[in-house]
């Protein structure tokens, strides 16, 4: 006679898995991508908003650069607090704060007047949206083991390309229609109205959202079983006081080996994010309605290639690889970039193979945190992670911005940049071994 789950203390049949985290994954990811879309958006939206900045307000290159950089500044130095507090009152409260605030902030943008209010409004939002990435990635560490994790990761991930596409196109619409109307310059428009999504979807976050399995209403006892009994024998695989905590995270070397990795990471992300449209429009396009056109084309071609690697990286359970190749040939696309002879059609190639290598990259290395990392120390270690990759995104800005004010071009801030990539691939194929990463497929 069969003996019964209950009684066994084994978990569902086998059968059932795909069908769990399948049910999940359609409850969970839509809404928290649509978060990160609409974060990366409030973010990054700047880069088309300069072209009004400079028109009206007269900000410059190393302006731009500066204010990049202030985000990154109030992004650090709440990252940690933010998911210290995200380990006490739970993600979806954290995410609720995080949203609503960071809504307000890029509302309150429209009033810039000056550089120092135009520092302000930057350094502010890097405050109110500290914390909103680890803490999506630890909520995934408590849905799904890590043999998922990286296919979730890189549906997450898809926010980053999606809101490429989506905010270069609507920024440059908002600003090219809007501008003028009811007294509000183009750039004042796009604030205030991409301002409040996020507002908006924090209400719904509130509402829809949970923690963690056991607290699921949609899941039956079954499912909520299976998911434990996964989550628990990934936990249990890991070796005894790997990480106690805060404190034990900051002496393992292996966080800070990740850390440097995420340096050249973030340095990789910022030339993608924040300066493809200032590229386009050096080489010749000059309409802001074209320039979010061809500012859409690269993140396109990174859903694909991401959603492709991350599943490659899950089927075989390799990490390193994949995320030091993704680099390699970004850091590559980069150079060529630098020495490119400004043809539009030829920029936006290069610049379509950089982002779809980072965008791969960045999804294989973040699930490596999680694999490593005991879960009590996931939370907090992740943060310590992006937070020093965060002061590489802090100073890329501004150094491009400089450079590019000192010189008249990107091409040395690129050729730098391409070179703190490589070192970042160094140091993760020396500093971490396959050994620290083993999983199992479940």
């Amino acid at each position: 006679m069969a003996e019964h789950p209950a009684v066994t203390g084994r978990p569902p049949a086998v059968a059932g898995r795909a069908s769990t985290y399948r049910t999940i994954a359609l409850r969970v990811m839509p809404l928290l991508v649509v978060c990160y879309v609409v974060s990366f958006i409030d973010r990054t939206n700047i880069g088309i908003a300069q072209q009004g900045l400079k028109r009206d307000l007269g900000f410059g290159s190393a302006v731009y650069g500066l204010g990049v950089t202030l985000f990154f500044v109030g992004f650090i130095l709440f990252e940690v607090p933010s998911n210290a507090l995200l380990a006490r009152i739970g993600a979806r409260k954290t995410l609720v704060r995080i949203m609503a605030t960071w809504g307000v902030v890029t509302i309150a943008t429209l009033f810039v007047q000056d550089e120092i209010t135009f520092y302000v409004a930057r350094f502010l939002l890097g405050v109110a949206e500290a914390g909103f990435f680890p803490g999506a990635l630890y909520l995934l560490s408590r849905w799904f083991p890590s043999a998922r994790r990286t296919r979730m990761t890189a549906v997450f991930f898809i926010g980053v390309p999606v809101s490429g596409v989506l905010g270069s196109l609507v920024s440059g619409w908002i600003m090219h229609a809007l501008g003028g109307v009811a007294g509000l310059a183009d750039w004042q428009w796009l604030f205030l109205i991409e301002g409040i999504p996020p507002i908006l979807l924090a209400v719904l976050v509130a509402f829809f959202l949970v923690d963690e399995p056991e607290q699921a209403k949609w899941l039956t006892p079954a499912q909520k079983a299976l998911v434990r009994a996964d989550l628990e024998a990934e936990r249990s695989s890991k070796p005894a006081g790997q990480h106690g905590g805060m404190l034990s995270a900051l002496r393992d070397p292996k966080v800070w080996i990740l850390g440097l990795c995420a340096c050249g990471a973030y340095t990789l992300a910022n030339a993608v994010s924040y300066w493809t449209p200032r590229i386009i429009a050096e080489a010749g396009v000059g309409d802001v309605l074209n320039l979010g056109f061809f500012s859409a084309i690269p993140p396109l071609l990174g859903i694909v290639v991401m959603l492709l690697v991350g599943r490659h990286s899950d089927r075989t359970l390799e990490r390193r690889w994949h995320a030091a190749i993704s680099w390699l040939v970004a850091a590559a696309a980069m150079l060529a970039l630098a020495f490119s002879g400004g043809s539009v059609l030829v920029v936006v190639v290069l610049l379509a193979v950089m982002a779809a290598a980072h965008y791969s990259g960045l999804t294989v290395f973040y699930s490596i945190p999680s694999i490593y990392l005991s879960e009590s120390a996931a939370a907090t270690g992740i943060a310590v992670v992006t937070s020093m990759g965060s002061f590489a995104a802090a100073a890329s800005p501004s150094l491009l911005g400089f450079i590019q004010s000192a010189t008249g071009s990107l091409s040395l801030g690129l050729v730098i940049s391409s070179g703190i990539v490589l070192l970042a691939v160094v140091v993760l194929l020396v500093g971490v071994k396959a050994k620290d990463l083993k999983e199992k497929h479940d």
